[in-house]
């Protein structure tokens, strides 16, 4: 099997089309579907189904995806790490990956600290949800990532590193003027009236559980695409929003924000692979833990909310 028709097929799966990544790849529908359809007799199993807006991967088709996008990661860095020979450069760049929230002040603090040890280094910072980048530690796109337990919460996985850094509280956004604003904690009934606004499903389900706790069902009415879209919303008052304790000192002007009697938490934690660990990512570890101690330090006693889900997809 060649790789050239494993990076088709990948491609296919991440964008649902076969039109979109023929144009992606530069290649003829035709040959895309050619692609596949020879790959599909090789394995002798069928791997892409179609539906109403496009195509995706059978149960097979996923199976295979998973590990085709590992092979393909690995042979990506192959060259490049053979290009870094050629040119003179042996350490490979860093690949961190974070939350939003993670990525707007505490990382970024972290690998200050460590470029201040280490002298210069290549280094990337690729933000995401914690579902997406512990998959991309696994398959080795991400050498070092910083998520949370938030729902669905974290697998368990032999091939991840975990550290557990430390307790996030969560605080209500609240636009500038908002009647709530500078009163201290407040009890979660207090704003049972008001509209929220969710940029995803952990922290809609986060909110929700924590409402249900407080005696009422919290009205998400407003959906944002992003932590950026739904900070927009809560600025110009369109809505509140629960929105994590790291995030308070990189927010924009027309929010504030104010704690909660006895809020929700989330366990913070830095993942790695097991397997060919990046050598400057112990340091960074080390970087990061100092990083959140001034937030909340780490608390032995804590039980995060583990997933159901396959430790494979986290």
């Amino acid at each position: 099997m060649e790789l050239t028709v494993w990076r088709t097929f990948v491609t296919v799966c991440r964008l649902g089309s076969l039109s979109a990544a023929a144009a992606e790849l530069h290649h003829t529908q035709s040959a895309v579907s050619r692609q596949i359809a020879g790959l599909e007799r090789q394995l002798g199993v069928p791997l892409m189904e179609r539906h109403a807006r496009g195509v995706r991967p059978t149960p097979a088709g996923e199976v295979f995806r998973h590990h085709a996008l590992a092979t393909l990661n690995e042979a990506d860095r192959a060259v490049r790490a053979v290009r870094d020979v050629r040119d003179g450069a042996f350490d490979r760049p860093l690949a961190v990956g974070a939350t939003p929230s993670l990525a707007a002040g505490i990382v970024p603090e972290a690998i200050r600290a460590l470029l201040e040890q280490t002298g210069s280094i290549r280094w990337s910072l690729l933000p995401g949800l914690s579902a997406q980048l512990y998959d991309r530690v696994i398959t080795g796109d991400l050498d070092i990532a910083v998520v949370t337990d938030a729902p669905p919460g974290l697998p368990h996985d032999q091939r991840v590193e975990r550290r557990f850094l430390g307790l996030d509280d969560m605080v209500v956004a609240l636009p500038v003027g908002h009647p709530q604003a500078g009163r201290g904690p407040v009890h979660m009934q207090a704003l049972a009236d008001q509209t929220w606004v969710e940029d995803n499903d952990g922290s809609a389900a986060l909110l929700r559980r924590h409402a249900a706790r407080a005696g009422f069902s919290a009205r998400i009415d407003l959906t944002a695409a992003d932590l950026l879209g739904k900070l927009a919303l809560v600025a110009t008052g369109h809505a509140i929003a629960l929105i994590p304790g790291v995030l308070t000192c990189a927010l924009r002007t027309g929010i504030t924000t104010v704690p909660l009697v006895d809020p929700p938490a989330r366990g913070i934690y830095a993942i790695a692979p097991r397997r060919t660990p990046h050598p400057r990512a112990t340091p960074l570890l080390d970087h990061l833990a100092a990083a959140f101690v001034p937030v909340r330090p780490a608390q032995a006693a804590y039980q995060p909310a583990e997933s159901d889900a396959p430790a494979a997809r986290g």
